[in-house]
């Protein structure tokens, strides 16, 4: 397993953190993830090798920013 951490923007409640957070776990090869609104910070555990591309796509799909 790997640890990859996310400067999110635009989440600003608990119900944004379950957004971000149920959009990455349905992504194949992530095992959990964990978003903090106050930090601005998404935690995700994935497979080794994951495309971190594909965890800022769907975190953007989902209406927020992630900032480079």
């Amino acid at each position: 397993m790997e640890q990859t951490t996310l400067e999110v923007t635009g989440m600003s409640c608990d119900g944004c953190e379950t957004n971000v957070t149920e959009t990455l776990e349905a992504l194949e090869g992530v095992s959990s993830a964990t978003a903090n609104h106050e930090a601005d910070e998404v935690r995700v555990e994935h497979d080794e090798g994951a495309d971190v591309g594909a965890l800022q796509g769907a975190i953007e799909d989902a209406g927020y920013e992630v900032v480079a």
